[in-house]
């Protein structure tokens, strides 16, 4: 079944809140295997985004397009902090 009651804009918008804040991004690889990693979005672009993961053994950015989330094959969550 195809999710028709999100537009692309709304997620460029929600994505674009969380621009130079910790994400937890959560990847569907196919198969039932799935990549969950944290990082920061560290760029907002008109047909994508790059998030840099904190892993400190990873060199580079991930980059991935606004079409991944409204597929739902990338969900990008803002890492909710601590209280106490």
């Amino acid at each position: 079944m195809i999710k028709c009651n999100n537009d692309i804009q709304k997620i460029k918008d929600s994505i674009a809140e969380c621009f130079r804040k910790q994400v937890d991004v959560t990847v569907n690889l196919g198969r039932n295997k799935f990549l969950r990693f944290c990082g920061e979005l560290s760029g907002v672009y008109p047909a994508l985004f790059t998030v840099q993961p904190n892993d400190k053994n990873f060199l580079g950015k991930t980059s991935y397009s606004y079409a991944e989330v409204l597929c739902g094959s990338v969900k990008v969550k803002p890492v909710k902090k601590a209280e106490g």
